[in-house]
């Protein structure tokens, strides 16, 4: 177990909160209250990366100082269009539908924030193309119940991956965490030693300079 501050994760997110488990840290999950309907950004990035903004500081203003609070937000898109999860078999159909065969985008935004203190924010993107799978393979899947809960309706950590061609760039995002983008946060706010990741992704390029928008630094 890694010593240091209590590291609280704002998101109920079983995934995330086994990657951060995986890592060691002394885990508290406190899952966000965020309303994410409020969210009003012109790209998906800036939405993925507001979102997780959002969660982490409300997360933050009620926990003790020196608290680090941890939390992300993943956003599908094929095109300009931002594929949220299924709302029922049908929806996770259509997604899924639209997606195979085709490249689309996983947009991960990460956000660390010391209680009483700023926050620290980045992104991760990867691109994921489908394989042209067949009618049957599609409706197995869905039946599985799998989809149901996972933005763009497929989990690349389970079941989901038999109908993923390939991927370029980080898994752990498409998976809902970025772990390499995380820990280049994290290491800013506590002193960590060197971490043996429990995946074997490789950086890419995907930074985004300068701060948020909507958000003016002190």
């Amino acid at each position: 177990m890694m010593s240091g501050p209590r590291v609280v994760l704002a998101s109920a997110s079983p995934r995330r909160r086994r990657f951060l488990a995986d890592l060691g840290f002394c885990l508290e999950v406190v899952p966000s209250g965020v309303d994410e309907t409020q969210v009003d950004a012109d790209t998906p990035r800036a939405t993925a990366i507001q979102l997780a903004y959002l969660k982490v500081t409300d997360v933050a203003r009620g926990r003790p100082a020196g608290d680090v609070v941890v939390g992300a937000d993943t956003v599908v898109v094929l095109g300009d269009r931002v594929l949220g999860k299924p709302q029922d078999a049908r929806d996770a159909r259509a997604m899924l539908s639209s997606l195979r065969g085709k490249t689309h985008r996983v947009i991960t935004g990460v956000a660390v924030a010391r209680a009483g203190a700023g926050c620290l924010l980045d992104a991760c993107e990867t691109a994921v193309t489908m394989r042209t799978f067949s009618g049957l393979e599609l409706e197995d899947y869905i039946r599985s119940g799998e989809p149901m809960d996972k933005a763009g309706a497929y989990a690349i950590q389970g079941r989901g991956a038999s109908l993923v061609a390939r991927h370029e760039g980080c898994w752990c995002n498409v998976v809902g965490l970025p772990l390499i983008c995380l820990l280049k946060l994290l290491r800013q706010e506590i002193d960590l030693q060197p971490t043996p990741l429990p995946c074997s992704c490789a950086e890419w390029p995907h930074r985004l300079a300068g701060p948020p928008p909507w958000e003016k630094w002190s």
